[in-house]
């Protein structure tokens, strides 16, 4: 029965109860380019879409904060941000200068699944609601208790744990919200960017609402913060006093879900977006490797253990393929395409391995292992033998994400709905789209 709850627990101590984190990487774009290039960490960057190398035509797509304090703002035409900051090679000897890069969005969506498998392993339930933005339930994981001889939480350490995870492991910095409901988690997340977390307990969220902005309020845009200015609302404290029926009448029933919400209630459940369309697993090493031994060691561990969470979730695989990192960022994937799905531990390795063949003597950063084009049937299980004859040939689905990744609404009557939370590429999926069995992001640049 829908609300339904344990006998002597009431709605509201069931939602105090979940802890949900919301994970959004910071400037993810300009994240991505600082990752490929180092020397740009510190700098002001620009990334553009439909923007080419030496042109001012184009849109941008996100700023490094550092850009930003010169007035560059996603959504903002190029030549706008030239005009505020010019081109580094183009900038006087006593002016500042940006870096403008364009769009890549092959290379941001591999960076995005590696930091998803994280996210993934870190939680039971994982809802993804952009590239670079998705929300976790960890509820069963960890609880409010607060560590011994410390006010820190427990929930506290594990979003600390994601963050410092993501940026291990991936490099890149992401801001994360501990909060027992969804729309507190992402106010949270945006309260202390970049790199920031911000842990809001239950019984204190409305307390840490009510000074913000009315524009903090999930929920809440430009046009709906005027109409609500008018009425002499001007925080989340203000609209939580203020009365919901005028506030029904002015705005429907949004009016009500907004009061809800800058009162700090929220009953959603985060809810997956779907089953994954692949599953990898990935390893770095210490420093980039030339032994042959070493990496095959590598693999075959990727392998069993992607082989086993395939098994585990009851899902067969029809692709198996290879992701190999080197220097300085280059990412390569191969893939072998099967003639039908199977559940098959031992194939996976040795397809896995074979692929690995062709990068014997490169100079390796990371490796990884991938079985996509996953079947989640009830049909009997199978494995193939002479996989060698299959077809060579993988053609994969790939979703293509918002061009602005951190644009504003547009201003229209229906600006400040929340835009609907479209599946996007999964976790597991992104970055190691392969044609012909073969390629290379950087083909794509």
């Amino acid at each position: 029965m829908a609300g339904e709850t344990l006998p002597g627990v009431t709605r509201k101590e069931r939602a105090d109860a979940r802890i949900v984190l919301h994970v959004d990487m910071d400037c993810f774009y300009a994240s991505c380019e600082r990752l490929r290039e180092p020397e740009l960490r510190g700098e002001p960057v620009v990334v553009g879409m439909g923007y080419e190398a030496g042109e001012s035509f184009g849109a941008v797509a996100t700023a490094s904060y550092e850009a930003r304090e010169y007035g560059i703002d996603s959504a903002q035409p190029i030549s706008q941000a030239l005009e505020r900051l010019p081109q580094i090679e183009n900038a006087a000897d006593d002016e500042p200068g940006g870096h403008y890069r364009p769009v890549d969005m092959e290379f941001y969506k591999s960076v995005a699944s590696e930091v998803k498998e994280i996210l993934h392993d870190c939680a039971d339930v994982v809802r993804e609601v952009s590239i670079d933005e998705a929300y976790l339930d960890v509820t069963d994981r960890t609880a409010w208790q607060t560590v011994e001889g410390d006010d820190r939480t427990l929930a506290e350490g594990v979003g600390r744990h994601v963050k410092q995870r993501i940026s291990r492991e991936v490099g890149v910095p992401a801001s994360v919200g501990v909060a027992p409901n969804m729309s507190a988690a992402k106010v949270a997340s945006d309260h202390d960017k970049p790199n920031g977390l911000v842990v809001v307990p239950p019984g204190s969220v409305s307390e840490f609402l009510a000074p913000l902005s009315v524009t903090e309020v999930h929920g809440v845009g430009p046009v709906t913060a005027r109409k609500m200015a008018e009425m002499g609302i001007q925080t989340a404290g203000d609209l939580a006093a203020a009365d919901p029926s005028t506030l029904e009448e002015r705005f429907g029933s949004r009016g009500r879900e907004l009061y809800d919400r800058a009162r700090g209630v929220d009953d959603r459940a985060v809810t997956p977006t779907g089953r994954p369309k692949s599953l990898s697993r990935e390893s770095a090493f210490a420093e980039a490797t030339e032994d042959t031994e070493e990496k095959a060691n590598v693999v075959t561990a990727l392998a069993a253990d992607v082989a086993e969470r395939a098994r585990s979730r009851g899902a067969m695989y029809r692709t198996i393929g290879i992701k190999v990192v080197t220097p300085p960022y280059d990412v390569n994937t191969r893939a072998q395409s099967l003639s039908g799905p199977v559940d098959d531990p031992e194939l996976v390795r040795e397809v896995a391995l074979d692929l690995l063949s062709e990068f014997e003597d490169a100079a390796t950063r990371k490796v990884g292992v991938r079985v996509s084009n996953l079947s989640f049937t009830d049909a009997d299980q199978s494995s193939l033998d002479g996989w060698e004859g299959a077809s060579a040939s993988a053609t994969e689905d790939a979703t293509t994400a918002g061009a602005m990744e951190d644009a504003p609404v547009a201003d229209s009557p229906a600006e400040d709905i929340p835009a609907a939370e479209q599946p996007t590429e999964d976790a597991e999926d992104s970055g190691w789209a392969a044609e012909n069995g073969q390629v290379s992001l950087g083909d794509f640049d």
